[in-house]
């Protein structure tokens, strides 16, 4: 059986040209009816305008689009430089950053603009910038930048409080040098905490399963209304869909103190210690409501904890009436708010219990 071969570039739809097979696929089904040429295009172009009239994107595309659309031009590639060695030899780095007032300051990661001899930034509409760093606050991996650019597009920071697991979470960044990348998933969980750097513990962070990669640190999570709920840093490498975002209250935060103060405050009592567990009878004895709290290895000579007549070996459990149940809450009550105010510790001393009073101190580094 002869089989009709067909035109290797479709044309146009002419029974003349279309053989046997084509041209029975054009006639009517309706017996004894036929139809024309200009019918066909006319029935072709219904279908068309029906297929447009539906809904080209689902509430779920056009919820990331329109947020995309809203926060992606105040999002930037970040370029950094470190000098490195001794003959002046530099090291080159990259990660994301996004604007957050029009005049051109720009958060993002302390681990990715930290100690940078030189930064250059590459805006959404293709121009590029240099910035220099207004603050860094390796404790909270926080940077602020200030962008020597006019006419910026920037974001809105939002309230992270109000963040519930399951609701979409959308990141925006400069993966692998792959410049404004969206990537979009969910908030997986709230309240996470993780370590900086420093060591120091990192609260209220977000974990979310849009997918991040190196480069992403200091690009925006967002929300479906487009406002900034957390800022990206930091992925499990082994792991899948786990990745973490220092939530925007935070961010706002350390933004506000870095921009006044070019530094974020924090208090200092001069000692060292660590967590342990309380033995059962001293929880007993003392009516403790928890096991844990923090055993004080060492006391800086003059510090505020020296004054105040803390010793190595006394065991702190709690601050201003706050249980210490480790190192984390013993940082927590140390904020700048408590500096060059009186606060209370409670500690134990062998079989004895008793209160002390001391005034903490700004602290000078991170660390």
């Amino acid at each position: 059986m002869l089989r009709p071969r067909l035109p290797s570039q479709p044309r146009g739809l002419n029974p003349a040209e279309c053989g046997p097979i084509l041209s029975c696929m054009l006639v009517s089904e309706t017996p004894g009816a036929s139809t024309s040429g200009e019918e066909m295009v006319a029935t072709g172009a219904d279908m068309r305008d029906r297929r447009d009239e539906r809904p080209l994107h689902d509430a779920y595309s056009r919820a990331v689009k329109d947020a995309v659309a809203s926060v992606a031009p105040a999002v930037a590639h970040v370029q950094v430089s470190r000098k490195h060695g001794g003959r002046g030899a530099q090291r080159h780095g990259s990660g994301s950053g996004f604007l957050i007032t029009p005049d051109g300051y720009m958060l993002t990661n302390s681990h990715v603009a930290g100690g940078a001899a030189a930064i250059e930034v590459t805006l959404a509409d293709g121009r590029t910038a240099a910035a220099e760093i207004v603050g860094d606050d390796p404790d909270s991996d926080l940077a602020l930048l200030k962008v020597a650019a006019s006419d910026l597009a920037w974001c809105r920071l939002g309230d992270s409080t109000r963040v519930e697991v399951g609701q979409i979470a959308i990141a925006i960044g400069s993966p692998f040098g792959f410049q404004h990348t969206v990537t979009a998933g969910i908030v997986s969980a709230l309240g996470r905490s993780m370590r900086a750097a420093t060591g120091r513990l990192l609260d209220n962070v977000l974990q979310t399963d849009a997918a991040l990669n190196p480069g992403n640190s200091g690009g925006p999570l967002v929300d479906a209304r487009g406002e900034v709920i957390g800022v990206n840093t930091a992925v499990i490498l082994p792991a899948q869909g786990l990745c973490f975002a220092i939530a925007a209250s935070t961010a706002e935060r350390v933004a506000i103190a870095l921009i006044r103060d070019g530094r974020v405050r924090r208090a200092w009592l001069g000692l060292g210690g660590q967590t342990m567990p309380l033995p059962r009878r001293i929880v007993r004895h003392f009516a403790l409501p928890h096991d844990s709290a923090v055993r004080i290895d060492a006391v800086e000579n003059g510090s505020p904890a020296s004054l105040a007549g803390l010793a190595r070996g006394d065991v702190v459990v709690a601050i201003n009436g706050s249980p210490i149940t480790g190192v984390d809450d013993l940082q927590r009550a140390l904020t700048g708010d408590a500096i060059g105010r009186g606060i209370v510790l409670d500690v134990v001393r062998r079989e004895r219990r008793f209160e002390v009073s001391a005034v903490p101190r700004e602290r000078a580094d991170p660390g």
